[in-house]
C-alpha cells in the first residue's frame, strides 16, 4: 500500500483504540508513585474512545472529515496531561492534512512530525523522557529513514515507526531518573506505542477488535450526557481479600454514582454502576485484586446526579461580574467549595480527571464576565487551559491550583468587590503560600527517592515527595503534619476522606493542636482513596 485514505485511516484508528482499551490497565500500572490513582491508561483510553465515537457518529469516510472529527473528539474528550498531549498530536496531524483525501507515505510522516511539534508547543515546560520524546524521536527518525528510502510502503513505514517508538520508550528511564528508580517506562509514551501497534496490526491485516462488539458504542455522547456505565468483574487476591468489607465498599460506590448492582463472594466482586467518575470506581476496587473484565461506556441522562446541580440547570443563572468553577471529588468537598462561592463543582480529581468537555460544559453554566477555574490537581490544569482556549465571549482564567487545599485557599482570598487583576494576583499569592500533603496507601512494592515502599503501607506525601510510610494511617498523618509545620505556620486544614473515621480525625486534630501553635480546621471532604488532605498556611 502506498497511500492512506479516510477508510484505511478509520480502520487504523479503531484498531489502535481497541488495542489501548484492552491494555489500559497495563499502562495504568506504570505509575511511578505506587498510589491507587495510576490513571494514564484510563485517561488516554477515554480520550481516544471519545474521538473514535465522534468519527463513528460522523458517518464519513473522507480523510479530511475523519481527521477533523477525530481531532475535535480528542480535544473535547481529553483527560489528564496524557490525554491533552494525545489530542494535540492528532490536532497537528489534522492541520497538516488540510483537504487531502489521501496521504502518501511521505505526507503521513510529515503529518506525524507536525503533530509532534504541536504537542511540544502545548506544554509550557516540556520534559524529555515522556510521550513527547516518544512521538518526536519516532517521527524524526522515520522521516530521516524515508529520505534514504523514499519508495517504502505504508506497511513498512508503520513497522519502522513502531520499532522506533518502542526504542524511544525503552530509553525513557535514562532520561527521567524517577522512571529508572521505579523500574518502569513512561506511561504516556507506552500508551502511544500501544496505539501505533494497533495501527500496524490493521495495516498488516490483523486489526485489533473489541472484546465485545457492544463496546463499539453507537450512543452519541452529547453535552447533556450524565456519565458512564461502569461494569467490572474483579478476582480477589489472597493478600487483600480479608480486608474487603462489602457494606463499606457499597457505601463508597453509592457516593460515586447510582443504579448500583454489587455481587460479592469469597472469590470475586461483580459491579455495575452509573457514575461520573469511573476511574474512582476502578481505583476503589483495584486494591482488592485483579480485574478479569472492565467495560466503560457513555450513558445518557439516566443518573440522579450530574456534573451540574439540578437547580443550576432549571433556570438561567443571573449575570454577574465573577464566576468560580472548582474540580473536586467527594460530597463534602463539593459542599465546601460551594460554601466558598464556587458556582459549579465539576466531579473529578486525583483518581478521575474530568475531560475538556466537562469543563467547557461547566463554563457554559456560569453567566459571568470573568470566570475562574480551579483544577485542584496538576493533571487537570492542561485540560482546563484547553477548555478556556475553546471558550468564546468569556474571560476564563485558569488558576494553577494543584491540590484541594490550594483551591480552597484561593476561594477564601477571592473578593467579589475587587477588579479581576487584583483578584488574580491575590489568589495566586494565596496558592503560593499553601503547603499541601496527603495520605493514601501503596498499591505495590517499589522504591521511590531511595525509600522502600511496600504494598498496603500508608504513605505521607508532601507536595510530590513521599516523606514517610507506616502501617498505621494515623501515625503517617501525624508524621506528615510534623514535617509540614514550622514556626511560621498559622493554619492547618485537615480534610477527612471517605476511608478515615471520625475518631481518627479527632485524634489527629488534637495532636496538631497540642503540638503546634496553630488554628486547626477539620473538614469532612468525603474524597475517595485519599484518607486525608492536609493544608498548612
Amino acid at each position: 500500500m502506498d497511500k492512506i485514505d479516510g477508510k484505511v485511516f478509520k480502520g487504523m484508528l479503531e484498531s489502535g483504540c481497541n488495542n489501548l482499551n484492552g491494555r489500559r490497565k497495563d499502562v495504568d500500572a506504570l505509575n511511578v508513585f505506587p498510589v491507587p490513582d495510576g490513571d494514564t491508561g484510563t485517561n488516554m483510553s477515554l480520550t481516544f474512545t471519545n474521538g473514535i465515537n465522534e468519527v463513528h457518529n460522523s458517518g464519513s469516510d473522507s480523510l479530511p472529515v475523519v481527521a477533523k472529527t477525530l481531532s475535535r473528539g480528542l480535544l473535547m474528550g481529553a483527560r489528564g496531561n496524557s490525554g491533552v498531549i494525545l489530542s494535540q498530536i492528532f490536532r497537528g496531524f489534522y492541520q497538516y492534512i488540510g483537504d487531502k483525501e489521501e496521504l502518501t507515505v511521505k505526507e503521513y510522516a510529515d503529518a506525524l512530525l507536525n503533530g509532534s511539534k504541536l504537542a511540544y508547543k502545548a506544554v509550557m515546560r516540556p520534559v524529555e523522557g515522556t510521550i513527547l520524546t516518544v512521538i518526536r524521536e519516532a517521527s524524526e527518525t522515520c522521516s530521516l529513514y524515508l529520505e534514504k528510502n523514499p519508495d517504502v510502503s505504508i506497511e513498512s513505514f508503520m513497522e519502522m515507526l513502531c520499532k522506533e517508538a518502542k526504542a524511544s520508550l525503552d530509553r525513557t528511564p535514562e532520561l527521567l531518573p524517577v522512571l529508572k528508580e521505579a523500574h518502569v517506562v513512561d506511561s504516556g509514551g507506552a500508551g502511544l506505542v500501544i496505539i501505533f501497534d494497533g495501527f500496524k496490526a490493521f495495516l498488516d491485516g490483523n486489526p485489533i477488535t473489541s472484546a465485545e462488539e457492544a463496546e463499539k458504542s453507537s450512543e452519541t455522547k452529547n453535552e447533556h450526557a450524565s456519565g458512564y456505565r461502569t461494569e467490572f468483574i474483579l478476582d480477589f487476591d489472597e493478600k487483600h481479600a480479608h480486608s474487603f468489607n462489602e457494606d463499606r465498599f457499597r457505601k463508597s460506590l453509592e457516593q460515586l454514582g447510582n443504579k448500583l448492582t454489587l455481587l460479592a463472594d469469597e472469590k470475586t466482586i461483580k459491579v455495575r454502576v452509573n457514575t461520573m467518575t469511573p476511574g474512582e470506581v476502578l481505583m476503589l476496587a483495584e486494591r482488592y485484586g485483579s480485574f478479569r473484565k472492565v467495560q466503560i461506556e457513555s450513558v445518557q441522562d439516566d443518573m440522579n446526579a450530574s456534573i451540574i446541580d439540578e437547580d443550576e440547570v432549571q433556570q438561567p443563572a443571573e449575570a454577574k461580574e465573577y464566576g468560580l468553577i472548582a474540580v473536586a471529588a467527594g460530597d463534602g468537598l463539593k459542599k465546601l467549595f460551594t460554601d466558598y462561592r464556587a458556582d459549579v463543582v465539576v466531579s473529578g480529581g486525583q483518581t478521575m480527571n474530568p475531560s475538556t468537555e466537562d469543563i467547557v460544559s461547566a463554563i457554559k453554566k456560569v453567566n459571568a464576565k470573568h470566570i475562574y477555574i480551579l483544577p485542584n490537581n496538576g493533571n487537570i490544569i492542561m485540560a482546563a487551559n484547553q477548555a478556556a482556549s475553546v471558550t468564546e465571549g468569556k474571560d476564563v482564567i485558569v488558576l494553577p491550583t494543584k491540590s484541594v487545599p490550594e483551591g480552597l485557599s484561593a476561594c477564601i482570598n477571592f473578593n467579589p468587590d475587587e477588579d479581576a487583576e487584583t483578584n488574580t494576583a491575590a489568589m495566586k499569592e494565596a496558592i503560593a503560600h499553601v503547603k499541601t500533603g496527603s495520605i493514601t496507601y501503596a498499591v505495590k512494592d517499589t522504591t521511590v527517592d531511595g525509600k522502600e515502599i511496600h504494598s498496603g503501607d500508608f504513605m505521607a506525601i508532601c507536595g510530590k515527595e513521599i516523606v514517610y510510610t507506616s502501617k498505621d494511617k494515623v501515625d503517617a498523618t501525624k508524621q506528615l503534619i510534623t514535617t509540614m509545620c514550622d514556626d511560621d505556620s498559622e493554619i492547618v486544614t485537615i480534610i477527612k476522606g471517605s476511608e478515615a473515621t471520625d475518631e481518627e480525625s479527632e485524634e489527629i486534630k488534637k495532636f496538631t493542636e497540642d503540638s503546634f501553635e496553630v488554628d486547626v480546621d477539620l473538614q469532612d471532604g468525603g474524597q475517595p482513596v485519599y484518607s486525608f488532605f492536609i493544608g498548612v498556611e
